[in-house]
């Protein structure tokens, strides 16, 4: 996912990747033709998905008959 909307306003054009075998959140950032991993968020449950919302909300879902949906927004 590239997320394009104001909430997180830093993060505004950075790429999220949902990891199942690293079990995180992966935030890569872009240099023109480069991308990197700017930060990885150990969220300790393999992730099936990650989109953005429409007011801007990041949701992730969790793998597994017992997986959460999780909305994560600003502290």
């Amino acid at each position: 996912m590239i997320y394009s909307r104001d909430l997180f306003s830093n993060w505004k054009g950075d790429g999220f990747i949902a990891g199942l075998s690293s079990e995180a959140l992966l935030r890569i950032e872009f240099n023109g033709e480069n991308a990197r991993e700017a930060e990885r968020f150990d969220m300790g449950r393999r992730m099936r998905a990650v989109v953005q919302g429409p007011a801007g909300a990041i949701w992730l879902l969790e793998d597994g008959k017992d997986g959460r949906l999780l909305k994560l927004v600003p502290r």
